[in-house]
């Protein structure tokens, strides 16, 4: 096999399970993925490969939320709880998760697409989702665009650090610096602003 062909064999279905995998455990950088993904295909020049990252990252994204989320209605329902319970909880500070409860209750499920696009915010939401009994299906409802607009935000990422360089791994660089920036900066915010405590 030609090799950019070799590469799109092996890449696509890695990209999938990574970004499943950080839905699943919240401690890879899918960000950053999507973004890097998204200036290699831009190179490649391939007028399908750009898309083909959008519609994997998004898919890969959805499958890993739906995945976490019957895992976490599975402990809301059993008398102990979970492990997948307890590991959201602590990943969620009580601020963010009243927060998060407060905005569930004014604007529905569609404050998941918001929350998938701030950094740390998707998990408070869905905490929330599981305390308030969101059905499964309901949540797929608001989940679904956002996964969308989550992989669409980073692979216009990728896509300006493709176009500023013409070596692939520079744009890869500048794309992996600019989602670590993003993900980042408010809990830096949080630290440096005057009176505001440190939380996780």
């Amino acid at each position: 096999m030609p090799p950019e062909t070799t590469q799109q064999a092996v890449g696509y279905p890695a990209l999938f399970v990574l970004v499943a995998l950080g839905a699943l455990v919240p401690v890879i950088p899918t960000g950053a993925l999507v973004s890097s993904a998204a200036v290699v295909a831009f190179h490649h020049q391939s007028p399908y490969g750009v898309l083909l990252v959008f519609a994997v990252s998004a898919l890969a994204a959805f499958t890993g939320d739906l995945a976490l989320y019957w895992l976490g209605q599975r402990g809301v329902r059993s008398r102990g709880g979970s492990r997948w319970l307890e590991a959201l909880r602590d990943r969620a500070a009580p601020e963010r998760l009243e927060q998060a409860q407060t905005k569930l209750d004014e604007h529905g499920v569609m404050v998941l697409v918001l929350s998938r696009l701030v950094p740390a915010g998707r998990i408070p939401v869905m905490l929330a989702c599981l305390l308030a009994e969101l059905p499964l299906r309901r949540f797929a409802r608001g989940d679904g665009p956002a996964c969308l607009a989550w992989a669409a935000t980073y692979g216009l990422i990728g896509i300006l650090g493709g176009s500023l360089f013409s070596e692939p791994w520079k744009g890869v660089a500048l794309a992996v610096g600019l989602t670590l920036l993003i993900s980042t900066a408010p809990a830096a915010w949080r630290r440096l602003r005057p009176g505001t405590p440190d939380t996780p």
